[in-house]
């Protein structure tokens, strides 16, 4: 399980960005990956799994 925190996500898209605390890397995270409603700057868990362009985060909760 990643830690992260919401850099930006646009609720009538449905997608957004997460920034992990650990590494600073950012993941894309789409609205069908998450458990918990999530705005920017929330602090967030999550996990990662390999997508069309990447890695996404999903199982996304609120910390």
């Amino acid at each position: 399980m990643n830690t992260g925190t919401v850099k930006f996500f646009n609720d009538t898209k449905g997608y957004g960005f997460i920034k992990e605390d650990e590494s600073g890397k950012e993941y894309f995270v789409h609205v069908s990956g998450l458990i918990d409603e999530i705005n920017e700057n929330d602090k967030v868990t999550f996990d990662l799994e390999e997508g069309r362009k990447g890695l996404n985060a999903v199982n996304v909760k609120l910390a």
